[in-house]
């Protein structure tokens, strides 16, 4: 599927950006003119079942791998840099072989969906589509009004269909067996997704990782000027 894209600036430099669940293009309000600033032609894409991006037929059409190819289908292959969050950062990384950026980003990636009652469960995520601005609020208290008002709009536009996609992958090992470009991979504080444990197994695996403190699993919206701090030299 050929996704909706959005881009930022005129750069010889070409950046991705992959968002995760229940957002699109609109999370990287921020990051993508900060870049385009910074010299990049900037492509954000909505996944399939997010923002302006077609939906599939049914939950079994959105597993990770249907995601990858979609980002291939769609993404300039050999870019300078490649941004994942969350989701964005598992299915980036499922891509990374055929699309060959340069450098990675990995934001808090979604590689580890544990099993349990306290693991993946797409129910939880369908939820959202209920939540009032009150309670995105409380949730994020440190996002800006306007990322509420974005995220409202983004759930609003997610065909809650695609969190059934990830329940074939809970409990699989999703981690990359190594790091195919050079990789930086940036966590919250404490990051739910990948534990200190993780973080040390995934830098004998020749990922860079920094944590930017305090932050939420959304960093460069909890965190802009810290999300942007850690790309130091990456970007």
């Amino acid at each position: 599927m050929r996704l909706h894209t959005t881009s930022w600036g005129s750069g010889d430099r070409i950046a991705l950006l992959v968002h995760g669940m229940m957002a699109d293009h609109r999370t990287w309000r921020r990051v993508g003119p900060a870049l385009a600033e910074r010299g990049y032609r900037v492509i954000a894409v909505d996944l399939r079942g997010h923002g302006r991006s077609g939906r599939a037929s049914g939950p079994e059409e959105y597993r990770p791998e249907d995601h990858a190819d979609d980002l291939v289908e769609t993404l300039p292959a050999g870019a300078e840099l490649a941004v994942g969050h969350s989701l964005g950062g598992l299915v980036l990384a499922r891509a990374l072989g055929r699309l060959a950026p340069a450098r990675a980003v990995y934001s808090d990636p979604a590689w580890h969906l544990g099993a349990g009652p306290a693991g993946y469960r797409a129910e939880l995520f369908v939820r959202g589509k209920s939540l009032t601005r009150e309670q995105i609020r409380g949730f994020n208290p440190h996002w800006s009004d306007e990322d509420v008002d974005t995220e409202m709009a983004s759930v609003r536009d997610w065909d809650e269909r695609s969190a059934f996609g990830l329940t074939g992958s809970v409990g699989a090992d999703l981690w990359p067996a190594r790091a195919e470009v050079p990789s930086l991979v940036t966590l919250a504080d404490p990051s739910t997704l990948v534990s200190p444990v993780s973080a040390r197994m995934l830098e004998g695996r020749g990922f860079t990782v920094r944590t930017v403190e305090k932050a939420g699993h959304t960093i460069h919206r909890d965190d802009f000027e810290g999300f942007m701090s850690a790309l130091d030299s990456w970007i």
